[in-house]
């Protein structure tokens, strides 16, 4: 079993309230769940408007499907509209 995860660091500059953060996330969040099959949950900056932290984890047979997974996930979320991507950081979890 490969287990891969993926920290991303948003910072959403056209967010003037939570409310507003929340519908830019929401089809980032939701898309890249339905789209990759992937596991993904806003994990940080919580209370903050302009800045949303996502965590991505993907489970898989083999280590090269896993990667290539979150490559994809990766190219999405920089071609999102509303987010700029501040950093991306993998974890390879051992089991």
């Amino acid at each position: 079993m490969f287990v891969l995860t993926l920290d991303i660091d948003l910072h959403l500059p056209d967010c003037r309230s939570l409310k507003a953060k929340r519908a830019v996330l929401r089809p980032v969040v939701e898309g890249a769940r339905q789209r990759f099959a992937v596991a993904v949950s806003e994990v940080g900056e919580n209370d903050r408007w302009q800045r949303a932290r996502v965590g991505v984890a993907a489970v898989g047979g083999s280590e090269s499907h896993v990667r290539d997974v979150i490559d994809e996930v990766e190219r999405w979320v920089w071609s999102q509209p509303g987010v700029e991507v501040l950093s991306m950081e993998r974890t390879w979890l051992e089991n």
